[in-house]
């Protein structure tokens, strides 16, 4: 799920990512261009219901693709993504427009 918030300017927006957390993972990350797909940086906080969360601040006027990592290794997609794009591992990234 992807939750928006502008700025007053309307050049910064926060996105919340929550993942759900079918796979009942023990970790979750997200992942994407806007961290240069680093794994390490924007690790999500498990919530009380089992599922995951994280906010960023990202810049108004882009797409960005991202994914989430479960367990640190299992990659998958937000079902509620704005769009998807075809990646070079034969699969596909979710895309948030902000």
């Amino acid at each position: 799920m992807l939750r928006k918030s502008y700025s007053k300017t309307g050049k910064i927006c926060r996105v919340t990512f929550k993942y759900d957390n079918p796979e009942n993972a023990e970790t979750a990350a997200l992942t994407g261009k806007f961290n240069s797909w680093s794994i390490q940086e924007n690790t999500m906080k498990k919530l009380k219901n089992g599922s995951f969360s994280v906010t960023l601040s990202l810049q108004a006027g882009n797409s960005y693709p991202f994914r989430y990592v479960l367990n640190g290794n299992t990659w998958v997609n937000d079902e509620e993504a704005n769009s998807y794009l075809p990646n070079e591992y034969g699969e596909e990234n979710s895309v948030v427009v902000v």
